[in-house]
C-alpha cells in the first residue's frame, strides 16, 4: 500500500477530508458536531456556535482572548483540537450569568471598570473564574501572577486585579490581601 504523499494531502477536496463527531456541553446544553480533524475549540465556538465572546487574538496562546473554562480547567481554545476534547463540558462568557443576574466576576469587571476597549475582557473573565475556582489565589500578587497568561493591550489591570479580589469577597472566597496593591 502506497503512503500518501503530502501533496497528495492538500489536494484532497473539503469532501474527501473524514470528519470526526464530536459532542459538547456548551454552556450547559448537549451539541454535537461533525468537525474536520483540525478544527480547533475557538472555531467551533465561534463559528459553529456562534459564541462570538471568545475572542480570536493572537491564534497561538499568547495573549489569552479566547481562554473559556473546560472541564473545569481554564485552557486557550487556540490551541485545543475540538476533536481531542470530545465529550467536554466547556463554559464560556456567556454561559456565565445566571440569567439576568451576572456572575459575581462579570458583576465585579463592571463595578471596578476593569476593561477598557473589551477585547480581552471575555477572556479575562473566564480566566479569573476559574483561577478562583482553583484556590491558588490568596492575594492581589498572586492574582497578577496567576493572571499572566491574559494580556490587556489597553493597561487595565489595576482594574482586573481589583474586580477580581472584589469577586473573591462576593462569592465567598476571600483572598488576603494586606498591604497588597490592587
Amino acid at each position: 500500500m502506497e503512503t500518501p504523499t503530502a501533496q497528495a494531502a492538500l489536494d484532497l477536496a473539503p469532501s474527501d477530508v473524514q470528519r470526526v463527531p464530536v459532542t459538547f456541553e456548551i454552556n450547559g446544553k448537549t451539541h454535537r458536531f461533525e468537525i474536520e480533524p483540525w478544527t480547533t475549540l475557538l472555531d467551533l465556538l465561534r463559528e459553529r456556535c456562534h459564541l462570538s465572546g471568545t475572542k480570536k487574538g493572537c491564534d497561538h496562546g499568547q495573549c489569552g482572548a479566547c481562554t473559556a473554562i473546560v472541564d473545569g480547567q481554564r485552557i486557550n481554545t487556540c490551541l485545543a483540537l475540538a476533536a481531542v476534547r470530545d465529550g467536554a463540558s466547556i463554559t464560556t462568557v456567556e454561559g456565565l450569568a445566571d440569567g439576568d443576574t451576572l456572575h459575581p466576576v462579570q458583576q465585579a469587571f463592571i463595578d471596578h471598570d476593569a476593561f477598557q476597549c473589551g477585547y480581552c475582557t471575555p477572556g479575562q473573565i473566564c480566566s479569573a473564574v476559574a483561577m478562583l475556582a482553583e484556590g491558588h489565589a490568596k492575594n492581589a500578587d498572586d492574582i497578577r501572577e496567576l493572571m499572566s497568561g491574559n494580556l490587556c493591550r489597553c493597561g487595565a489591570y489595576t482594574n482586573i486585579v481589583a474586580a477580581i479580589l472584589d469577586a473573591a469577597e462576593r462569592s465567598d472566597q476571600p483572598l488576603t490581601a494586606p498591604g497588597a496593591r490592587p
